[in-house]
Protein backbone atom coordinates (compact mmCIF):
# COMPACT_ATOMS: atom_id res chain seq x y z
CA UNK A 1 0.00 0.00 0.00
CA UNK A 2 1.44 3.36 -1.03
CA UNK A 3 0.38 6.92 -1.85
CA UNK A 4 -0.23 6.25 -5.54
CA UNK A 5 -2.07 2.98 -5.12
CA UNK A 6 -5.78 3.33 -5.96
CA UNK A 7 -8.19 3.29 -3.04
CA UNK A 8 -11.65 1.76 -3.34
CA UNK A 9 -14.40 2.65 -0.91
CA UNK A 10 -17.79 1.15 -1.71
CA UNK A 11 -18.28 1.54 -5.48
CA UNK A 12 -15.90 4.49 -5.80
CA UNK A 13 -12.21 4.15 -6.64
CA UNK A 14 -9.78 7.02 -6.13
CA UNK A 15 -6.91 6.97 -8.61
CA UNK A 16 -4.53 7.64 -5.71
CA UNK A 17 -4.73 8.33 -1.98
CA UNK A 18 -4.29 12.09 -2.19
CA UNK A 19 -7.37 14.15 -1.36
CA UNK A 20 -8.11 17.84 -1.35
CA UNK A 21 -9.27 18.76 2.12
CA UNK A 22 -12.36 21.01 2.38
CA UNK A 23 -11.25 24.63 2.72
CA UNK A 24 -13.64 27.58 2.85
CA UNK A 25 -13.26 30.07 0.00
CA UNK A 26 -15.76 32.62 1.36
CA UNK A 27 -16.62 33.48 -2.24
CA UNK A 28 -20.30 32.56 -2.64
CA UNK A 29 -23.34 34.82 -2.82
CA UNK A 30 -26.48 33.48 -1.15
CA UNK A 31 -24.71 30.14 -0.97
CA UNK A 32 -24.35 29.84 -4.76
CA UNK A 33 -21.05 28.58 -6.18
CA UNK A 34 -19.28 31.04 -8.47
CA UNK A 35 -16.79 30.93 -11.34
CA UNK A 36 -14.08 31.15 -8.67
CA UNK A 37 -15.16 27.79 -7.25
CA UNK A 38 -15.21 26.25 -10.73
CA UNK A 39 -11.65 27.35 -11.44
CA UNK A 40 -10.42 26.54 -7.93
CA UNK A 41 -11.71 22.97 -7.72
CA UNK A 42 -11.11 22.21 -11.37
CA UNK A 43 -7.44 23.15 -11.04
CA UNK A 44 -6.88 20.67 -8.21
CA UNK A 45 -8.64 17.91 -10.12
CA UNK A 46 -6.47 18.62 -13.15
CA UNK A 47 -3.48 18.68 -10.81
CA UNK A 48 -3.90 14.99 -10.05
CA UNK A 49 -5.62 14.51 -6.69
CA UNK A 50 -7.80 11.44 -6.35
CA UNK A 51 -10.56 13.20 -4.41
CA UNK A 52 -11.78 16.80 -4.30
CA UNK A 53 -13.87 17.59 -1.21
CA UNK A 54 -15.78 20.84 -1.61
CA UNK A 55 -15.64 23.20 1.34
CA UNK A 56 -18.01 23.33 4.34
CA UNK A 57 -21.44 23.84 2.79
CA UNK A 58 -24.27 25.16 4.94
CA UNK A 59 -27.36 22.99 5.15
CA UNK A 60 -29.38 26.03 6.26
CA UNK A 61 -28.64 29.76 5.79
CA UNK A 62 -28.01 30.25 9.51
CA UNK A 63 -25.58 27.33 9.45
CA UNK A 64 -23.02 29.20 7.39
CA UNK A 65 -19.84 30.42 9.05
CA UNK A 66 -19.96 33.63 7.01
CA UNK A 67 -22.23 35.16 4.36
CA UNK A 68 -19.66 33.98 1.79
CA UNK A 69 -20.08 30.26 2.49
CA UNK A 70 -21.52 27.77 0.02
CA UNK A 71 -24.99 26.42 0.70
CA UNK A 72 -27.24 23.50 -0.21
CA UNK A 73 -30.49 24.52 1.45
CA UNK A 74 -32.17 25.29 -1.88
CA UNK A 75 -32.47 23.72 -5.31
CA UNK A 76 -30.89 26.87 -6.78
CA UNK A 77 -27.57 25.66 -5.39
CA UNK A 78 -27.58 22.36 -7.27
CA UNK A 79 -26.66 23.25 -10.85
CA UNK A 80 -23.66 25.50 -10.05
CA UNK A 81 -22.22 22.63 -8.01
CA UNK A 82 -23.11 20.11 -10.71
CA UNK A 83 -21.10 22.22 -13.17
CA UNK A 84 -18.07 21.96 -10.88
CA UNK A 85 -18.54 18.22 -10.49
CA UNK A 86 -18.68 17.66 -14.23
CA UNK A 87 -15.31 19.39 -14.55
CA UNK A 88 -13.80 17.54 -11.59
CA UNK A 89 -14.87 14.17 -13.00
CA UNK A 90 -13.68 15.04 -16.50
CA UNK A 91 -10.20 15.47 -15.00
CA UNK A 92 -10.24 12.05 -13.36
CA UNK A 93 -10.99 12.99 -9.74
CA UNK A 94 -13.92 12.02 -7.52
CA UNK A 95 -16.13 14.90 -6.33
CA UNK A 96 -17.00 15.04 -2.64
CA UNK A 97 -18.70 17.58 -0.39
CA UNK A 98 -18.62 18.47 3.29
CA UNK A 99 -22.06 19.24 4.74
CA UNK A 100 -21.93 21.60 7.69
CA UNK A 101 -23.64 23.73 10.31
CA UNK A 102 -21.47 26.24 12.15
CA UNK A 103 -23.67 26.57 15.26
CA UNK A 104 -22.38 29.25 17.62
CA UNK A 105 -19.48 30.05 15.25
CA UNK A 106 -21.88 31.15 12.50
CA UNK A 107 -22.80 34.74 11.55
CA UNK A 108 -19.15 35.75 11.31
CA UNK A 109 -17.54 38.32 9.08
CA UNK A 110 -15.20 37.18 6.33
CA UNK A 111 -11.65 36.52 7.57
CA UNK A 112 -10.46 39.45 5.46
CA UNK A 113 -12.91 41.62 7.41
CA UNK A 114 -11.82 40.51 10.86
CA UNK A 115 -13.81 37.32 11.32
CA UNK A 116 -15.79 38.54 14.33
CA UNK A 117 -19.50 38.10 14.80
CA UNK A 118 -21.65 40.28 12.56
CA UNK A 119 -24.26 42.42 14.26
CA UNK A 120 -27.83 41.67 13.21
CA UNK A 121 -28.07 45.12 11.62
CA UNK A 122 -24.88 44.46 9.65
CA UNK A 123 -25.96 41.26 7.92
CA UNK A 124 -25.67 38.94 10.92
CA UNK A 125 -28.19 36.46 12.25
CA UNK A 126 -29.11 34.55 15.39
CA UNK A 127 -26.78 31.66 16.11
CA UNK A 128 -27.74 28.32 17.66
CA UNK A 129 -25.90 25.78 19.79
CA UNK A 130 -26.48 22.91 22.22
CA UNK A 131 -26.15 25.41 25.09
CA UNK A 132 -26.40 29.19 25.38
CA UNK A 133 -22.64 29.64 25.75
CA UNK A 134 -20.77 32.04 23.44
CA UNK A 135 -17.61 30.83 21.74
CA UNK A 136 -15.59 33.76 22.99
CA UNK A 137 -12.85 35.94 21.56
CA UNK A 138 -14.34 37.90 18.63
CA UNK A 139 -17.33 35.53 18.46
CA UNK A 140 -19.32 37.10 21.26
CA UNK A 141 -22.93 36.27 20.39
CA UNK A 142 -24.83 34.22 22.95
CA UNK A 143 -26.40 31.43 20.87
CA UNK A 144 -29.98 30.23 21.13
CA UNK A 145 -30.11 26.84 22.84
CA UNK A 146 -31.69 24.38 20.44
CA UNK A 147 -34.87 22.64 21.52
CA UNK A 148 -35.34 18.94 20.88
CA UNK A 149 -37.72 19.76 18.03
CA UNK A 150 -35.19 22.16 16.52
CA UNK A 151 -32.50 19.48 16.72
CA UNK A 152 -34.72 17.22 14.65
CA UNK A 153 -35.06 20.07 12.17
CA UNK A 154 -31.29 20.34 11.84
CA UNK A 155 -31.05 16.62 11.14
CA UNK A 156 -33.75 16.95 8.48
CA UNK A 157 -31.87 19.85 6.88
CA UNK A 158 -28.71 17.73 6.61
CA UNK A 159 -30.70 14.93 4.99
CA UNK A 160 -32.30 17.33 2.50
CA UNK A 161 -28.88 18.77 1.65
CA UNK A 162 -27.50 15.26 1.12
CA UNK A 163 -30.27 14.58 -1.41
CA UNK A 164 -29.32 17.76 -3.26
CA UNK A 165 -25.66 16.78 -3.12
CA UNK A 166 -26.55 13.52 -4.83
CA UNK A 167 -28.56 15.40 -7.47
CA UNK A 168 -25.52 17.61 -8.09
CA UNK A 169 -23.39 14.56 -8.85
CA UNK A 170 -21.31 14.25 -5.71
CA UNK A 171 -20.03 10.71 -5.12
CA UNK A 172 -18.59 11.18 -1.62
CA UNK A 173 -20.22 12.96 1.32
CA UNK A 174 -18.60 14.12 4.56
CA UNK A 175 -20.45 15.27 7.67
CA UNK A 176 -18.62 18.09 9.45
CA UNK A 177 -18.17 17.04 13.06
CA UNK A 178 -15.01 19.02 13.77
CA UNK A 179 -13.42 22.40 14.49
CA UNK A 180 -15.89 23.67 17.04
CA UNK A 181 -18.90 23.73 14.73
CA UNK A 182 -22.36 22.51 15.70
CA UNK A 183 -21.88 18.74 15.73
CA UNK A 184 -18.59 19.10 17.61
CA UNK A 185 -20.31 21.52 20.03
CA UNK A 186 -22.63 18.70 21.08
CA UNK A 187 -19.69 16.32 21.61
CA UNK A 188 -17.57 18.55 23.82
CA UNK A 189 -18.43 19.05 27.52
CA UNK A 190 -16.96 22.54 27.18
CA UNK A 191 -19.69 23.70 24.80
CA UNK A 192 -22.47 21.27 25.78
CA UNK A 193 -23.95 21.85 29.24
CA UNK A 194 -27.37 20.37 28.52
CA UNK A 195 -29.20 18.30 31.11
CA UNK A 196 -31.55 16.46 28.74
CA UNK A 197 -30.92 13.45 26.48
CA UNK A 198 -28.39 15.44 24.42
CA UNK A 199 -26.05 16.42 27.25
CA UNK A 200 -24.09 15.10 30.19
CA UNK A 201 -22.93 11.53 29.63
CA UNK A 202 -20.87 10.36 26.68
CA UNK A 203 -23.88 8.51 25.24
CA UNK A 204 -25.98 11.65 25.47
CA UNK A 205 -23.36 13.97 23.99
CA UNK A 206 -22.85 11.72 20.95
CA UNK A 207 -26.61 11.37 20.41
CA UNK A 208 -26.78 14.38 18.05
CA UNK A 209 -24.02 12.93 15.85
CA UNK A 210 -25.45 9.42 15.88
CA UNK A 211 -28.93 10.64 14.94
CA UNK A 212 -27.43 12.90 12.26
CA UNK A 213 -25.57 9.91 10.82
CA UNK A 214 -28.79 7.90 10.70
CA UNK A 215 -30.70 10.74 9.04
CA UNK A 216 -28.17 11.14 6.25
CA UNK A 217 -27.48 7.42 5.94
CA UNK A 218 -31.20 6.94 5.23
CA UNK A 219 -31.04 9.12 2.10
CA UNK A 220 -27.45 8.69 0.90
CA UNK A 221 -27.01 5.65 -1.39
CA UNK A 222 -25.30 2.71 0.25
CA UNK A 223 -22.98 2.21 -2.71
CA UNK A 224 -21.39 5.66 -2.31
CA UNK A 225 -18.84 6.58 0.38
CA UNK A 226 -20.37 8.02 3.55
CA UNK A 227 -17.77 9.77 5.72
CA UNK A 228 -17.33 12.32 8.51
CA UNK A 229 -14.70 14.70 9.82
CA UNK A 230 -14.06 14.66 13.56
CA UNK A 231 -11.98 16.74 15.92
CA UNK A 232 -10.36 13.85 17.78
CA UNK A 233 -9.41 16.03 20.76
CA UNK A 234 -10.14 19.52 22.04
CA UNK A 235 -6.56 19.78 23.35
CA UNK A 236 -8.15 21.13 26.54
CA UNK A 237 -8.61 19.89 30.09
CA UNK A 238 -12.17 18.64 30.50
CA UNK A 239 -12.80 18.57 26.76
CA UNK A 240 -13.42 15.92 24.13
CA UNK A 241 -10.70 13.24 24.01
CA UNK A 242 -9.11 10.77 21.61
CA UNK A 243 -10.44 7.91 23.73
CA UNK A 244 -13.97 9.21 23.20
CA UNK A 245 -13.22 9.62 19.50
CA UNK A 246 -12.27 5.96 19.16
CA UNK A 247 -15.46 4.90 20.93
CA UNK A 248 -17.56 7.22 18.76
CA UNK A 249 -15.86 5.86 15.64
CA UNK A 250 -16.85 2.33 16.65
CA UNK A 251 -20.45 3.48 17.07
CA UNK A 252 -20.58 5.39 13.79
CA UNK A 253 -19.15 2.38 11.98
CA UNK A 254 -22.13 0.33 13.13
CA UNK A 255 -24.38 3.13 11.82
CA UNK A 256 -22.90 2.81 8.34
CA UNK A 257 -20.01 5.27 8.32
CA UNK A 258 -17.28 4.21 5.88
CA UNK A 259 -14.36 6.51 6.79
CA UNK A 260 -13.40 9.05 9.45
CA UNK A 261 -11.40 12.14 8.53
CA UNK A 262 -9.34 12.75 11.67
CA UNK A 263 -8.63 16.37 12.62
CA UNK A 264 -8.58 18.16 15.99
CA UNK A 265 -9.23 21.36 17.89
CA UNK A 266 -11.66 24.21 17.31
CA UNK A 267 -13.41 24.50 20.67
CA UNK A 268 -11.23 27.46 21.66
CA UNK A 269 -8.62 29.60 19.97
CA UNK A 270 -6.96 30.65 23.23
CA UNK A 271 -7.36 27.90 25.83
CA UNK A 272 -6.32 24.95 23.66
CA UNK A 273 -2.69 23.89 23.85
CA UNK A 274 -1.95 22.43 20.44
CA UNK A 275 1.51 20.98 19.69
CA UNK A 276 1.46 22.07 16.07
CA UNK A 277 4.07 20.40 13.90
CA UNK A 278 4.47 18.30 10.77
CA UNK A 279 1.83 15.57 10.75
CA UNK A 280 0.79 16.34 14.33
CA UNK A 281 -2.71 14.87 13.84
CA UNK A 282 -1.64 11.67 12.06
CA UNK A 283 -1.56 9.62 15.31
CA UNK A 284 -5.31 10.21 15.67
CA UNK A 285 -6.00 8.67 12.26
CA UNK A 286 -3.70 5.77 13.10
CA UNK A 287 -5.35 5.06 16.43
CA UNK A 288 -8.91 5.25 15.10
CA UNK A 289 -7.99 2.99 12.18
CA UNK A 290 -6.35 0.44 14.47
CA UNK A 291 -8.73 0.45 17.43
CA UNK A 292 -12.08 1.11 15.73
CA UNK A 293 -11.38 -0.87 12.57
CA UNK A 294 -12.57 2.04 10.45
CA UNK A 295 -10.86 3.51 7.39
CA UNK A 296 -9.35 6.93 8.09
CA UNK A 297 -7.98 10.02 6.44
CA UNK A 298 -5.05 11.92 7.94
CA UNK A 299 -4.82 15.70 7.75
CA UNK A 300 -2.71 18.50 9.22
CA UNK A 301 0.62 19.96 8.06
CA UNK A 302 1.28 17.18 5.59
CA UNK A 303 3.47 18.82 2.96
CA UNK A 304 6.27 16.49 1.87
CA UNK A 305 5.76 13.62 -0.61
CA UNK A 306 7.84 11.18 1.43
CA UNK A 307 5.92 12.14 4.56
CA UNK A 308 2.58 11.51 2.85
CA UNK A 309 3.75 8.23 1.33
CA UNK A 310 5.01 6.91 4.66
CA UNK A 311 1.66 7.66 6.33
CA UNK A 312 0.00 5.30 3.87
CA UNK A 313 2.80 2.72 3.75
CA UNK A 314 2.90 2.49 7.55
CA UNK A 315 -0.84 1.91 7.76
CA UNK A 316 -1.49 5.10 9.69
CA UNK A 317 -4.28 6.16 7.34
CA UNK A 318 -5.92 5.09 4.10
CA UNK A 319 -6.07 8.57 2.57
CA UNK A 320 -3.96 11.70 3.01
CA UNK A 321 -5.84 15.01 2.99
CA UNK A 322 -3.87 18.05 1.84
CA UNK A 323 -5.08 21.56 2.52
CA UNK A 324 -2.82 24.62 2.33
CA UNK A 325 -0.19 22.71 0.40
CA UNK A 326 -2.67 22.34 -2.46
CA UNK A 327 -3.41 26.06 -2.30
CA UNK A 328 0.28 26.67 -2.84
CA UNK A 329 0.68 24.01 -5.52
CA UNK A 330 -2.33 22.53 -7.36
CA UNK A 331 0.04 20.10 -9.09
CA UNK A 332 1.49 18.67 -5.89
CA UNK A 333 0.44 15.08 -6.81
CA UNK A 334 2.45 15.19 -10.03
CA UNK A 335 5.44 16.64 -8.20
CA UNK A 336 5.07 13.98 -5.50
CA UNK A 337 5.03 11.17 -8.04
CA UNK A 338 8.28 12.46 -9.50
CA UNK A 339 9.88 12.82 -6.06
CA UNK A 340 8.86 9.28 -5.09
CA UNK A 341 10.07 7.81 -8.39
CA UNK A 342 6.77 6.17 -9.15
CA UNK A 343 4.76 6.21 -12.31
CA UNK A 344 1.72 8.36 -11.51
CA UNK A 345 -1.79 7.12 -12.18
CA UNK A 346 -2.45 10.55 -13.64
CA UNK A 347 -0.74 12.69 -16.23
CA UNK A 348 -0.85 16.43 -16.67
CA UNK A 349 -3.61 17.81 -18.87
CA UNK A 350 -2.51 17.40 -22.48
CA UNK A 351 -2.42 21.18 -22.80
CA UNK A 352 0.39 21.20 -20.20
CA UNK A 353 2.37 18.12 -21.20
CA UNK A 354 5.24 20.12 -22.64
CA UNK A 355 5.92 21.51 -19.16
CA UNK A 356 6.42 18.04 -17.67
Amino acid sequence: MHLFEPFTLKSVTLRNRIAMSPMCMYSAEDGVASDWHLAHYGARAAGGVGLVVVEATGVVPEGRITPGDLGLWSDQHVEPLARINRLVKSQGAVPGIQLAHAGRKASAALPTQGGGHLADNAGGWTTVAPSAIPFGDALTKVPHELTVAEIAGVHAAFAAAAKRALAAGFEWVELHGAHGYLTHQFLSPISNRRTDQYGGSFENRIRFFVELTRAVRAVWPDHLPFTARLSCTDWMEGGWTIEESVELARKLKTEGLDLLDCSSGGTSTTAARIPVGAGYQVPFAERVRREAGLATAAVGLITDPMQADQIVRNGQADVVMLARELLRDPYWPLRAARALHVKPQVTPPPQYLRAW
